[in-house]
């Protein structure tokens, strides 16, 4: 599993017409599975005279098996909320919440005709989503002395890394954001700068 990922980074509203049937289409970024209920719940104020506010959502990498949900509010079981989650994960993009409303139009679609107009639906306005690349991060505390810390800033620097705090007292007190697929990298040039006097730490 690649750790960079790409993440929802706009909004996007979409409606289609399926046998004078509306289905409306809500795409959000969320990072949390509670982000994604809050979302849904904006919905349905939103539109609180429709039938169905059938939902999907993947609040972390697009592959983690662990961090999604998916309804079919009201719809018969398998037609709605898991054709949209499957298009979502198909996608390649993590951290999205979509949410498709349904105006009855009258006329019946199947249990097939249901699954292609609500995938269909999703895979539709996910055309127009912004995404921009998610870098997972790590928390990392680190104690050097004053004349290291630009060698130390330096290697953050070419990493992409950032200093998220810094203590100046008899040593200088350093807590870091480090891209996760680089971590191996710095500890070993950490060690290698100082002869093994530089070490990594875990943020208490």
């Amino acid at each position: 599993m690649s750790l960079t990922y790409q993440i929802a980074a706009s909004e996007v509203i979409d409606e289609t017409i399926v046998n004078k049937s509306r289905f409306i289409c809500y795409l959000s970024p969320c990072s949390t599975n509670e982000a994604a209920k809050i979302f849904l719940k904006s919905i349905i104020q939103l539109h609180p005279q429709a039938r169905h506010h059938c939902y999907a959502f993947v609040s972390s990498h697009p592959k983690n098996s662990q961090c999604y949900g998916f309804s079919d509010d009201g719809e018969p079981s398998g037609t709605a909320g898991r054709p949209m989650l499957q298009v979502l994960q198909g996608s390649d993009v993590g951290e999205i919440c979509a949410v498709v409303v349904r105006y009855f139009g009258g006329i019946k679609l199947g249990t097939g005709g249901l699954q292609r107009a609500y995938g269909g639906s999703v895979r539709q306005a996910l055309t127009l989503l912004k995404t921009k690349t998610k870098i997972p991060m790590v928390h990392k505390t680190l104690a050097c002395q004053y004349t290291q810390v630009n060698d130390v800033l330096h290697l953050l620097s070419l990493i992409g890394g950032e200093v998220v705090e810094q203590c100046y007292q008899e040593n200088v007190a350093l807590t870091l954001a480090i891209p996760e697929e680089s971590l191996s990298l710095i500890k070993e040039q950490l060690q290698t700068l100082s002869s093994g006097q530089l070490i990594l730490h875990s943020v208490k």
